[in-house]
């Protein structure tokens, strides 16, 4: 049976909720009171651990596992919402991989895995998701895009392009939808602590970070958590660098 349908409380769906940047970021959504739909593709044991946290805390979500790559299974998901909510305010694409290595290297498969992940990903989730905004004529949508999709990065020719044609696709898709009271904004990471920058050289990268460190998840999500809230109403299209400094 669809649960009952609450209009005054917000929900959200954060894709890629089991890794650190989506973990902060759901937490932080519920604990504003927003009910967070938690998508993990295949580690249930950490997005279980994110759910059990959310609620220990008071707040409240389920976790809904599918693979962003795939048309018909982020359908099944997005429709499993609109029937138990009636609705979907709040989206963050967050779900991403990286498969780093010279270009001369790469495979097709290196190229193509990455960009249906990053940013066909997007595009499986957000059309549905801005079919029903578009009802309700309202939305936030925050994409995870990353500095290595503004300035690019030795080694990373398939994520830079998939987070620079996810900053592209934030610009278009914002323009679009404006009108309806539906914000479209990006946040472009730098290196913050989390497992994607595991095997990287930090001691070297973090001196050329001028703030002198590397971020934290819980930064990432407190410029999610604002572009989410009445106050960032008039801000759309917008690229936000988290970075410490970096140009």
């Amino acid at each position: 049976m669809p649960e009952t349908k609450t209009d005054n409380i917000q929900v959200a769906l954060v894709t890629g909720a089991s890794g650190r940047i989506g973990k902060a970021i759901s937490i932080a959504l519920a604990q504003t009171g927003r009910f967070v739909y938690l998508n993990f593709n295949s580690n249930r044991e950490k997005a279980e651990a994110v759910l059990e946290n959310i609620i220990r805390n008071g707040g409240n979500g389920a976790l809904l596992q599918f693979d962003v790559k795939s048309k018909e299974a982020s359908e099944k998901a997005i429709k499993k919402i609109i029937m138990e909510k009636g609705k979907i305010d709040i989206l963050v694409n967050n779900a991403g991989i990286r498969d780093d290595m010279l270009m001369v290297w790469m495979k097709k498969e290196n190229w193509q895995t990455v960009l249906d992940t990053n940013l066909t990903g997007f595009f499986n989730v957000t059309r549905l998701v801005v079919k029903n905004m578009l009802s309700k004529r309202f939305g936030r949508i925050i994409n995870i895009s990353s500095t290595s999709g503004q300035t690019g990065q030795a080694g990373q020719v398939n994520y830079s392009a998939s987070k620079a044609g996810l900053i592209g696709a934030t610009k278009a898709l914002a323009r679009e939808i404006a009108k309806r009271n539906i914000t479209v904004n990006a946040v472009a990471p730098g290196f913050i602590e989390t497992e994607m920058i595991d095997g990287l050289p930090l001691k070297e990268i973090t001196k050329t970070i001028p703030a002198g460190r590397l971020g934290k998840p819980c930064e990432v999500a407190a410029t999610v958590l604002f572009l989410c809230s009445k106050d960032a109403g008039y801000i759309t299209g917008q690229v936000i660098g988290i970075n410490g400094g970096i140009v």
